[in-house]
C-alpha cells in the first residue's frame, strides 16, 4: 500500500442524466468528456494527466500536484460554465448538460483496488450529491454549473485568490445525508448567476456569506423590539442609516440627510 496523498479532488456529476434515452445518454457522456476536455485546454490544463474514476453520468477526479487551486476554481470552473452555456442554448432542456462541481482537498489513496479510498473522497462526494446543491441549479435553468465546495476551499482558495469569482456570490449551507450520519458546511454558487435572488424553500438553511444564522427572525424581533431597524438599515440612537451607507450593527452609522438618514419622530430637521 502507497502512502495517501494530499491532493485536490473534483467532483463532477450530469443533472437528470437517469431521465435520458439511451442514446442520449451516450451522447452526453461523450459531450460530457469533450468539454471537460476543451475546457481544461483553454485554461492551460492538460486533462491527461488527472486521474479520474468514471460513473455513467459523471466522474471524481484527483488533480496532478502542480495545478494550483486557485486556477481550478477561478479559471477552469468559469470557462466550463461558459462552453455548457454555449452547448446548452441550441438544444431542448432533455438534451442539455448541466452538471453539479463539488470541490474538496484532501488526503487519498491512489492505489485503492475498487476506486480511490479516503474520507477527502467521501466529503466531496457527499457534496456533489446535496439537495441544495441540486435546488439551486435546477432554479437556474439556464445556468452551467453549480459549484459546491468544502470550508477549507473556501477559506484558502475562494476568499483568498477570487480571480473571476466573487467570495460574496457563495452562500453557505449544511451538507446533511441523515441516513449516513453526515453533516458538514460548505459553500455555493451558480456560476453566473446572483444567489441573492434564490430562495430555498427547504427546511435546510442557506445564508449568504458570511452569515450563518437566522439572519430574518433575528432582525424582526429586534425591529419589534425596537432595537434595530428593518432590514438594510442601521440605527444610531434617533437616526436610521438606509443603503450603502450603513456600515453594520454595532458600527458607526454614516450617511447623508436627506438620502440615507431617517430621523426619528421629535428629532429636529
Amino acid at each position: 500500500m502507497r502512502h495517501p496523498e494530499r491532493r485536490l479532488l473534483v467532483c463532477v456529476d450530469m443533472e437528470r442524466y437517469s431521465r435520458r434515452t439511451n442514446l442520449q445518454q451516450y451522447e452526453a457522456q461523450h459531450d460530457f468528456h469533450r468539454l471537460l476536455r476543451e475546457a481544461a485546454g483553454d485554461v492551460g490544463m492538460d486533462r491527461v494527466g488527472w486521474t479520474t474514476q468514471q460513473s455513467g453520468d459523471g466522474e471524481l477526479a484527483i488533480l496532478p500536484h502542480d495545478i494550483p487551486e486557485a486556477r481550478v476554481i477561478g479559471r477552469f470552473v468559469p470557462e466550463l460554465n461558459r462552453l455548457l452555456r454555449r452547448y446548452n442554448a441550441s438544444r431542448l432542456p432533455a438534451a442539455r448538460i448541466r452538471l453539479r462541481v463539488a470541490v474538496h482537498q484532501g488526503m487519498v489513496h491512489l492505489d485503492g483496488a475498487n476506486g480511490f479510498p479516503g474520507q477527502a473522497v467521501v466529503l466531496v462526494s457527499r457534496l456533489c450529491d446535496a439537495e441544495p446543491v441540486r435546488r439551486a441549479l435546477a432554479a437556474f435553468p439556464e445556468a452551467g454549473i453549480a459549484l459546491v465546495v468544502s470550508a477549507d476551499i473556501y477559506r484558502d482558495v475562494v476568499t483568498e485568490y477570487p480571480e473571476e469569482l466573487r467570495p460574496e456570490r457563495f452562500r453557505r449551507i449544511d451538507v446533511v445525508h441523515a441516513s449516513k450520519g453526515f453533516q458538514e458546511p460548505a459553500w455555493l454558487c451558480v456560476v453566473d448567476e446572483d444567489l441573492a435572488s434564490w430562495v430555498d424553500g427547504s427546511p435546510e438553511s442557506t445564508s449568504p456569506a458570511g452569515d450563518t444564522s437566522d439572519v430574518s427572525a433575528r432582525r424582526s424581533r429586534a425591529t419589534r423590539d425596537g432595537d434595530i431597524p428593518a432590514p438594510g438599515g442601521i440605527r444610531t440612537g434617533d437616526i436610521t442609516v438606509e443603503g450603502q451607507n450603513a456600515i453594520g450593527p454595532g458600527a458607526t452609522a454614516i450617511g447623508s440627510i436627506g438620502r440615507d438618514a431617517n430621523l426619528g419622530g421629535g428629532t429636529d430637521r
